[in-house]
This record gives C-alpha cells, structure tokens and sequence, in this order.
C-alpha cells in the first residue's frame, strides 16, 4: 500500500503471464497470431489505413472548436446553445465508449466497422445541411456517438496483430487518432476560410464514405461464430465486471483519466492567453499550435515498441515525469512563445506514451474482451479530458493563465504519484519462462 492505494504488482508480468496462459489453452491457428483472422496478414500497409481511418474519425469530434462563431452566427443560436455544441459531441462520444464500442467483442468487427462509419457520413450530412439549431445539435451529438469507431478500430487492430508486435501496432495507429486530434482544428479552420464551416463536414463525410468503401474491402472476416454469445446487457455488464475484477485495468483508467485531463487542460485554453496580450495571434496562427503537438505521434510509435520489449513500468514513470515538467516551459508562455513549443512538444509526447502503454496492457488482459477493455479504459479518457477543459476554462477567467499551468501541473504530480506507489512488484518474466509458472500468474 501507498496513501491508500493497492499496489497490483508489475503490470509487464501480470500481462505477459496472462497472455502465455490463455496461449496454452487456444488452438495453434488462434496462437499464430492475434485470434481474428488467422490467414490474415497485418501489413504495414493495412496498419497504415487502421491509423488513417481512426484520425479521420476522431477529427469529426474536434472540427466544431475553431467553427462555433460562425456556425452561431450562420444559424442565430444564443452563446450558450453555440457551446451546447462541443458539450453534446463529447456527451455523444462518451455514450458510444460504453454502449458501442463493446459490440466489437460479439460481432464480425469488420461489419461493425463499415456500418459505424457509413452512419457517419449521414450524421456529417446532417450537420453539413443542418438549417437550424435543433438539426445541427441533433447531427453533432450523433457524430461522436459514431465517432468512437476510432476504439474499435484500435481493438481489432490490436487483435490481428502478433502478441510480440502488439505494442508496435497499437502504438501506429494510436498515432493516426493522435494526428487526427491535433490537427482537426487546423484544417477546420482553413477550409471554413476558404469555402465555410458546411465544407468541412461535407468534405469529411466524403472521406470517411472513401475509407468504409476501403476498409470493406480490406478488412477480414470471421470465418466462425463470434468468439462470445452474450445478450447486449449481460455485454455492458461484463464492461462493468472486468473494472471489479481486473486491478491493472483499474489502475491504467486511472493514469489514462489524469494524463487527459492535463492534455486537457492546456488544449482548452491554451487558446485564451494566445489571443490576447502581448500576442493578438488570429485563429488560424493559433489552430497552427496542432502542427506541433504532432510529435506525440512519434511518441506513440516509441512506446509501443518499448512496451514489446518489456518496459513498460519504466516508460509510465519516465513519461509521466516529462509530463510534470512539461508545465514549467508552459507557465512561461505570455512571455516567451519558444517556452510554448517546448512545453507543448513535452506533454504531447508524455501523454501519448502512457496512453499506448496503456492499451497495450490492458488488451493482454483479455484479448477476447478487448472492445470492452478499451471502450471501458476510454471512458476514463472522456472524463478526464472533460474535467480539464472544464476546470481550465473556468480557472482562467478568474485567475490567469499561472492558474491553469497549476492546474495541469497538479494532475501530472497526481499521476506521478500514482506511479511511484505503484511501481513495486515482481520483475517482468519473459513469456518463454512463463510456462511452468502459470499456476502463479495471479
């Protein structure tokens, strides 16, 4: 114990003696590789279009930030329901973590996939064509509730992958949502300055059609009966049970639920201090700041690779100290935009580490849960990410920016923290040396 907090032991050697257990006992087709598809090949290519397909849904839910003035202004919505705008997306997107994504455990994944994304492009239309306020918040709360195909996208590609190469292909295409994030708000802003805010969504439903098209085509099929045959309550309530009984799950929720509410925190408001004095930087200068958080994308490859290799209790610790001093450049923005760009490259690459460390991890657990694990393990990322913009936003009007850097510090200590009355346990045992010791995998 450590200030009240269960120490689960090391989360290399839980998983990887998990895995070795449940690799005994499947058939030699599901051990060659990730247990879908077993003819399948995960090339570069397909992992590539995986990372593709996520970024570009993930945007849909981060395209309304720059656009809310003029899609108020184009449609007389009050200030209050223009905010109502980004509120019902998220509300949408953390309603589809828990009720869709586990589907992906008792259903042809690929068809899930195809079907998510083709809802998709009608709920884009609708926003693009929407003529009043009613229809347009109609379409957004419908867009992230779709949206979080990018979840089950990452399960099944973390399902066809190889156990041994699992980090490095959960880290690829956590790169995609990384990418699709950061840069949502820079390409909705210039395409609204060029062709208006209905452009951006209308181009994104043409795109996300194209990728349905692609994906159907690529993407393999079950060639049996889904691996669980649970009814759609008993599915939700096992998400709730495998909390209850998986302590690593609970603990990586936990870190996931901190590292977003710090990224929260800076992305939220980073905006305030920038458009103010001594910069005056216009929206499109200010959407521009994405292009930089980029390079957490390779952050996310790193970590999926360091995580194959066994270590991924050192890279949480690592990460989550870059993290903490990430907000000492940060707390010097107003007076020094270099100090910005080191601050921001810092976090970026730190959150991303934990979080792919993260779902590396949590899949091992239960590769045949692992739609519910990641729609679970994300639902902490929805809140963590709403509890940062809300507290941000509202510490800046009351207190200033050093409040906000406080603020974010706060939630990275608190993670810290975590890690170091955490971090004890029994050394790592490769997964060649775990097949007598199976019986003390718990």
């Amino acid at each position: 114990m450590c200030g009240g907090v269960p120490v689960p032991g090391n989360d290399e050697a839980v998983t990887r003696r998990t895995e070795t257990r449940r690799a005994e006992t499947r058939p030699a087709e599901a051990r060659s590789g990730g247990g879908e598809g077993s003819a399948f090949v995960l090339s570069r290519g397909v992992v590539a279009l995986f990372a593709v397909a996520c970024g570009v849904a993930v945007a849909n839910v981060y395209f309304s930030q720059p656009l809310l003035v003029t899609m108020g202004r184009d449609l007389a919505m009050s200030p209050a329901l223009v905010g109502s705008v980004v509120t019902l997306t998220h509300v949408g997107y953390g309603l589809g973590l828990f009720f869709l994504v586990p589907l992906g455990d008792v259903t042809d994944r690929s068809r899930l996939i195809v079907s998510q994304l083709l809802l998709l492009v009608l709920a884009l239309v609708v926003v693009a064509v929407a003529h009043n306020a009613a229809m347009l918040l109609a379409g957004m709360a419908a867009t992230g509730l779709l949206a979080v195909v990018t979840q089950t996208l990452v399960a099944f590609a973390a399902s066809l992958a190889p156990s041994a190469g699992r980090g490095r292909v959960v880290g690829l295409v956590t790169s995609g949502v990384v990418i699709g994030i950061l840069l949502a708000r820079t390409a909705s802003g210039l395409m609204a300055d060029l062709a208006g805010w209905r452009s951006v969504y209308l181009a994104s439903a043409s795109l996300t059609a194209l990728l349905a098209l692609v994906l159907y085509r690529v993407l393999p099929r079950h060639s049996a009966a889904p691996p669980a045959t649970l009814r759609y309550g008993q599915l939700l309530r096992s998400t709730i049970t495998l909390f209850a009984r998986e302590q690593l799950l609970r603990l990586r929720a936990l870190f996931g639920l901190l590292i977003f509410a710090a990224f929260s925190t800076l992305w939220s408001s980073v905006a305030l201090p920038l458009s103010e004095a001594p910069y005056f930087l216009p929206h499109s200068a200010i959407g521009a700041l994405g292009l930089i958080g980029v390079a957490g994308a390779l952050a996310a490859t790193a970590a999926g690779r360091l995580n194959d290799r066994g270590l991924s209790r050192r890279t949480t610790g690592i990460a989550l100290a870059l993290l903490t001093a990430s907000w000492l450049p940060l707390a010097f923005t107003r007076s020094s935009l270099w100090a910005l760009v080191v601050g921001v490259i810092l976090l970026d690459l730190a959150v991303q580490a934990v979080h792919v460390t993260n779902q590396t991890l949590i899949y091992a657990l239960h590769p045949e849960a692992g739609s519910r694990l990641i729609g679970g393990y994300m639902v902490f990322y929805s809140l963590g990410s709403a509890t940062g913009a809300i507290a941000a936003t509202s510490l800046y009007s009351v207190a200033g920016w050093g409040a906000v850097c406080a603020l974010g510090a706060a939630f990275s200590c608190l993670g810290l923290a975590l890690w170091a009355c955490t971090r004890h346990g029994a050394a790592p045992l490769p997964v060649r040396h775990t097949r007598s010791r199976t019986r003390r995998s718990r």
